[in-house]
This record gives C-alpha cells, structure tokens and sequence, in this order.
C-alpha cells in the first residue's frame, strides 16, 4: 500500500500522457487513412501500402480499404457473438463505425481483443458481455471492436498506445476528421468498475453531444426553412408569372378580338360603301336610261284620230297616261315604262285584262294598232318572278 502510494503521482502522470499520446497518435492515424483513401479514389495510391509520414503511428502498417476493413469487421463480430455474444459491435471499418456515432450523437466504444491474452475469456464473458453492461452500451455507445490479429485491429492498438489486454477506449468523431481519445481502460475490469468509467465519460461528454445534436438541427431546420422559403418564393413566382401570363393572353385576347370586330366592322363598311357606289351607279344607269328613253320618244301628241291613249298601272298602284302615235310600236309603251321612275325590276311584261293579253317579247314589233290598243288601252305591269 505504501508502494502504491508512493508511485501514485508516477502512475497519473503516466496514464495521462498515454492519453495524450495515443489522441495524438489516433488522429494522425485518421488524418493518414483519409489521406490514402483520397489519394487511392484518385489513382494516386497504391492499394494494400500507407505512408508513416502521413499516419504518424504504426509505420509500416498496411493501410485496409474500407470493403476490406468491413469485411474483416464482419468477420471478427461473427466469430465474437459465436464465442461470447455481448454488445451489438458493428460490423464496419473503424471509420464507417466513427462516423455512423457522430451520425447519430454518441460515443463510439472501442474494444481491442487480443486472443492470446490469458485475461480475454474471463473479461469477455463476465465484464463486457454481462447482460446489464451489453445492454448499457448498446443503448449508449456505437461499439466497435477489433482482433488484434488482424490489419485494422492490429493498427488501432499501436495508434491507441494499447499496452496492456483486454483493452478498451471510448472515442470521439471532431471536426476536420480529427478524433477524441476520451478514455481507455486497460487490463482486467469488473463490470462494475467498467461502469462507473462510461457513466462517467457519457455525463462529461454529454453537454458536447446535446450541443453538436442541436447544431445539427438547427442547421436542418434552417435548411428547411430556407427550403421551405425558396418553394414559397418559387410557388409566388410562378403564381405571379402564371397570373402575368393570364393577363397577357386576357390582353392578347381582347386585342384579337377588337382586331376582328374592326377588320368586321371595316369589311362592313367596305360593302355598305360598295353596295352604295354599285346602288349609285345602277341609279345612274337607270336614270340615263330614262333619260335616253324619254327622249326617244319624243314629244307628246296632241289629241287625234291618230294617236292612242295608254293608261299604265304599276304595281305600287301609281297610275301614268301619256298618248302615242297608233304607228308607234308596243316598244315604245315598254320605252315609256322605263322611261319614269315607278319602277325598279328589269325584267316585266305589259299586260291587258280584258281580254288578258301579254305583250311579251314577240309581240314589241307590232304597232299599237296592230296590236289592238288603239285608240285607248289600259295595262298594267306584271313583274316576272
């Protein structure tokens, strides 16, 4: 006891700077494998070697690709749970398994198994694969774990500093793809003891875990909210273009219309002003031919036994007389027609009711004397149809 009491200071010391180091050492070991993994995606590594330079611990140790190091991990939890069951290890390269914790706010567990070691079975089985301290992990930890035997085991015990077996460490995934060594826990150890090391860790680290937790969200919510404005601004957008497009086909539309009712309107006044010149020229031609008529008929003879008195009816029910030489022909009653402005058809006959006689085209040659109309006649316009 007095020994022990002696070397205490000495074994502080020690252990703290075994933390120092091997945090100092598993971040250059991170840094390196992120380095090489960078390097080898871009052709410019080779697979299988690692740079001491770039690790800074365990020169000479093989770099393990990230499908290789899962499948040694899924060998090695395989073979655990067949042999002792215990904590729910991951079956994933060391850095997979760093970054599903920080993925979900927990401290990633680490436990080193040496094979060979006389303390592995009875650690194993009554300390790290007890019901309550698998459980207690499990809930608190991502865990992984590691043959020594093997690449990715054998080079984590020399970036933790591992000096003595069974071995286990609590770590932590920090920016810049640095990590946290928080804890180790070397040699044999009671559950109990065990325990209370984790418990205590998770209360330091709990303020950091809540905080990065808060972080995270808060950065999703203002991703979301910045979404949910950009869907806003571009739903407004396009509410306001659609709107804006409304409005101009609405304009477009009306122009198109106002368009046609003028181009309409203009047709219409185009074949009012037609119908009014072809109206006027047909009045002219109408009038010169009466004109033309009446002077072919000369003047109006005098009472005699030569001339012959016509009475004409039209249909509008104006009455004309005038008197005609009883030589003139039945023409000249169709000249004298078209000579007065009672009549607007083109196409008539002079007709007699009693007895009813039509003097159609054959019979304008005969003279009214032949034709029975002297010395009086009464006829009427009949229009054809």
């Amino acid at each position: 006891m007095a020994w022990k009491l002696i070397t205490l200071p000495f074994s502080v010391i020690s252990a703290s700077l075994g933390l120092v180091s091997g945090a100092v050492g598993l971040g250059m070991w991170v840094a390196g494998g992120v380095l090489s993994n960078s390097l080898g995606l871009l052709g410019l590594g080779r697979s299988g070697e690692s740079s001491a330079a770039a690790a800074g611990a365990g020169a000479g140790v093989p770099l393990v690709s990230m499908t290789a190091a899962g499948a040694e991990a899924g060998d090695f939890v395989a073979g655990f749970e067949r042999d002792f069951g215990g904590p729910n290890f991951a079956s994933l390269g060391f850095m997979e398994a760093l970054q599903q914790s920080r993925r979900e706010f927990k401290l990633l567990f680490v436990y080193l198994h040496s094979p060979d070691h006389p303390d592995t079975p009875a650690f194993c089985e009554r300390t790290l694969c007890a019901e309550f301290m698998a459980s207690f992990i499990n809930q608190n930890f991502v865990s992984w774990g590691g043959s020594i035997r093997r690449s990715e085991g054998f080079k984590m015990s020399n970036s933790l500093k591992a000096s003595r077996y069974p071995f286990c460490a609590v770590v932590m995934a920090e920016t810049n793809q640095r990590i946290a060594l928080l804890q180790q826990i070397e040699g044999p150890t009671s559950p109990e003891q065990m325990l209370t090391v984790l418990q205590r860790v998770l209360e330091a680290r709990a303020p950091d875990l809540v905080a990065a937790r808060l972080q995270v969200e808060e950065r999703r919510n203002n991703m979301r909210l910045r979404e949910e404005q950009d869907a806003a601004y571009r739903a407004a957008l396009e509410a306001d273009q659609a709107r804006e497009r409304q409005k101009k086909e609405e304009q477009e539309r009306l122009e198109r219309e106002a368009a046609e009712a003028e181009r309409m309107r203009q047709e219409e006044l185009e074949a009012q002003e037609r119908a009014a010149r072809e109206a006027a020229e047909k009045e002219a031609v109408l009038a010169r031919r009466r004109q033309e008529k009446a002077m072919s008929l000369g003047e109006e003879p005098v009472k005699g036994p030569d001339t012959t008195q016509v009475l004409v009816r039209f249909p509008s029910g104006e009455r004309k007389e005038r008197r005609f030489y009883s030589t003139k022909t039945v023409q000249s009653l169709y000249d004298y027609v078209d000579s007065l402005d009672c009549l607007n058809a083109e196409r008539y006959n002079l007709v007699s009711n009693f007895p009813r006689v039509v003097y159609s085209e054959e019979k304008r040659s005969l003279t009214l004397k032949e034709a029975g109309l002297h010395p009086q006649a009464s006829l009427f316009v009949e229009v054809d149809s």
